[in-house]
């Protein structure tokens, strides 16, 4: 099919650079990723600076790079994951027999550690003959198809301790924050006035209102964790229904159980990924400078967190937010509610 817009030309599937009217009208038939790669080709096309718009768009070189190569300015389908599939109509079928795959799959799962080269071995002592080769594609088979028991591992060493949550996860890429308590951030803070002497503060902000609730503990436990919990779900003028946290130990057991049964989403940052809770980082800065830097304030914690409950209101109530266009956290959220109609 062939047709004229002004002076453009267009083929079906192929668009003319620079084309506006086009673009729209074959950017329906992308998917959202193909969709979210075409902004990083029209912010590159306006900057010519491929470094910039990595930055601009929190994604890594290699990857842009690599759709640029692949980018066709006149079809921008080619931004498809499936655009130019070399796969062949008829793929070659499998041809080891079925009594093969059936010991491959069993020794496996005898010694999972064990790669292809010694399971090969193993199959020829009991004279079958088959190459490394054969028993790595059976096993990949095997495992796409879900034939293969999933290993469990029980790790002896600390720093390989990434084993599944029981309630925690990984944010989804998709969630979205739109409204006060979507997403409340929460984190500890060391203040040590003396030498000898240390207290944990644990920090809540909340990622749109930027309302804070704070609080000192003797020590940093899942227990405390979920007494400050408690306290942030009642001081709190929303409803928190997500909270991110690090990997600490102090937001594992006691803590996640809380939030398990409060039905409450808790999401887990990456190690060594203090950068993704800079909200909450930012927010420790904030209550260090204006508050402890400049105070004398007391030892005792129970004192303590009366000063800081008092601080906790002048910081949410009286204290203009330069984020928040010099609202106070409580007037964005009586401004939010009038906009949700919460």
């Amino acid at each position: 099919m062939k047709g004229r817009i002004g002076t453009h030309m267009r083929y079906k599937g192929f668009i003319v650079p620079r084309s506006n009217q086009l673009r729209k009208f074959s950017k329906k038939d992308l998917t959202s990723k193909a969709k979210t790669r075409l902004s990083w080709m029209d912010y590159f096309e306006k900057t010519h600076n491929g470094r910039l718009t990595c930055r601009h768009f929190g994604i890594s070189p290699d990857t842009f790079y690599r759709w640029k190569r692949r980018y066709f300015p006149f079809n921008i389908h080619s931004l498809e994951d499936n655009f130019n599939n070399r796969r062949p109509h008829r793929v070659r079928v499998p041809e080891t027999l079925p009594h093969i795959v059936s010991r491959i799959k069993t020794l496996r799962e005898m010694y999972p550690r064990w790669g292809k080269e010694k399971i090969r071995v193993l199959l020829k002592r009991e004279n079958l003959l088959v190459s490394s080769s054969t028993v790595g594609r059976t096993i990949s088979r095997l495992k796409a198809k879900g034939l293969l028991k999933k290993l469990e591992l029980n790790y002896i060493s600390a720093k390989k301790r990434y084993l599944k949550r029981a309630w925690g996860i990984r944010k989804p890429i998709d969630f979205e924050v739109k409204k006060p308590g979507d997403i409340v951030a929460v984190d500890t803070l060391d203040v040590r006035p003396l030498p000898a002497v240390v207290r944990k503060q644990f920090t809540s902000r909340d990622l749109v209102s930027k309302w804070d609730t704070i609080r000192v503990y003797p020590s940093a436990t899942s227990e405390k964790a979920k007494d400050f919990l408690n306290y942030l779900l009642n001081s709190s003028p929303f409803k928190v229904k997500a909270i991110q946290v690090d990997g600490g130990s102090e937001f594992k057991g006691e803590f996640e159980e809380e939030c398990r049964n409060k039905n409450i989403r808790l999401f887990i940052l990456p190690p060594r990924s203090p950068k993704l809770n800079g909200c909450v980082e930012r927010s420790n800065r904030t209550h260090t400078e204006e508050f402890y830097e400049i105070n004398d304030f007391p030892l005792e914690v129970e004192e303590l967190n009366r000063e800081l409950k008092e601080w906790q209101n002048t910081y949410n109530t009286i204290r203009p937010h330069e984020a928040l266009n010099y609202l106070t956290p409580k007037e964005y959220i009586v401004k939010q509610n009038n906009v949700y109609g919460m």
